[in-house]
């Protein structure tokens, strides 16, 4: 609960020296990094909204007490002696920094993600490193986070201390009434990521073959075309022939680089104008470029895939020339 509570009050200190130009500048006066609003829907806003906590914890309390000192606000005398009071606690400084650590490791990663040229293997790539990094933190972090942050209370002369808060709790009305408990078990936490993002790895099993072909003997390769023949076949119509697939693949010439992802290896067909000559290469690849890896291109991931499937089929009945250029993957 103190890490939920932590952004709010983030943007609680951020109101107290936003409502007024006499308080902003009081707060410049002492801090080089001002304090930020955070949105729901960025992490880099999260990020921005910590840091100068994180870094500047000391400075920020400065500027609070001398705003209470003043202010003729009764309000806000009231309030920003609490925030520098929360500020100064050492629970509030671990969960700064455990918080701003974790985020900015999230962070890298979801920027990663929105790029326009994200492919699915480097994407599968990024989210498991990410889990792996949370997974140690969670098993080395907290104690260096108690280190850094018994740091900061020394400078502000502050007692490195957790002290035990009382909660008040809500009267039940009824036996049968249960309290409203938040997932506090870490590994719980960690399955749920883990089965957030199990679909794009599902796809990147079914895919694989086209990020590593080259590296597969003649029988592996000529399986997994087949596997992934089989998932890319809607009632009777299929989009390609499995063996004709592993043919294609066999007869690629000799490749600019030994390992090519897919989009690519999708490129090299289209500017040296051979995509004719490996057509179910050419539809497989279409369909592992366009496929939606990013959180923001999820929401169109239902419309985008009718897209694909309609101009999918325009191709096999020849109403539809097999051209492509870039910008036909976003």
């Amino acid at each position: 609960m103190d890490a939920t509570c932590l952004f709010g009050n983030l943007e609680k200190i951020y109101k107290v020296f936003s409502g007024s130009p006499q308080r902003w500048t009081i707060l410049k006066k002492h801090v080089n990094i001002t304090v930020k609003s955070w949105s729901e829907t960025r992490w880099e806003s999260r990020v921005k909204s910590i840091k100068p906590l994180r870094y500047q914890a000391e400075k920020v309390r400065e500027a609070l007490l001398e705003v209470r000192e003043k202010t003729t606000d009764p309000t806000v005398k009231v309030e920003t002696h609490s925030l520098a009071e929360e500020i100064g606690s050492f629970r509030f400084q671990i969960c700064c920094v455990v918080w701003y650590d974790i985020l900015s490791q999230i962070n890298t990663t979801s920027k990663l993600l929105q790029s326009a040229n994200m492919q699915l293997d480097v994407a599968v790539g990024l989210i498991q490193k990410n889990k792996e990094n949370v997974i140690r933190y969670r098993a080395t972090g907290f104690k260096d986070a108690q280190i850094s942050a018994k740091e900061t209370c020394e400078q502000m002369n502050t007692e490195a201390v957790l002290k035990q808060k009382r909660l008040r709790t809500t009267k039940r009305h009824f036996a049968y009434e249960m309290p409203d408990e938040p997932q506090s078990d870490a590994m719980k936490r960690l399955e749920s990521l883990e089965d957030c993002f199990q679909s794009l790895g599902d796809v990147r099993s079914i895919f694989g073959v086209l990020f590593n072909f080259g590296q597969l003997d003649a029988q592996t390769r000529k399986d997994q075309c087949k596997l992934l023949r089989d998932k890319l076949t809607f009632g009777e119509q299929s989009y390609i022939d499995g063996s004709a697939l592993a043919t294609e693949m066999e007869n690629l010439p000799v490749l600019p680089k030994a390992q090519m992802s897919p989009f690519e290896l999708l490129t090299y067909l289209s500017q040296n104008e051979i995509c004719e000559l490996y057509p179910n290469l050419w539809v497989a690849l279409r369909i592992a470029c366009t496929l939606p890896v990013t959180v923001a291109s999820a929401v169109r991931a239902e419309l985008f895939q009718a897209q694909i499937n309609k101009e999918l089929l325009e191709i096999f009945h020849g109403t539809r020339k097999t051209e492509w250029t870039g910008s036909d993957k976003h």
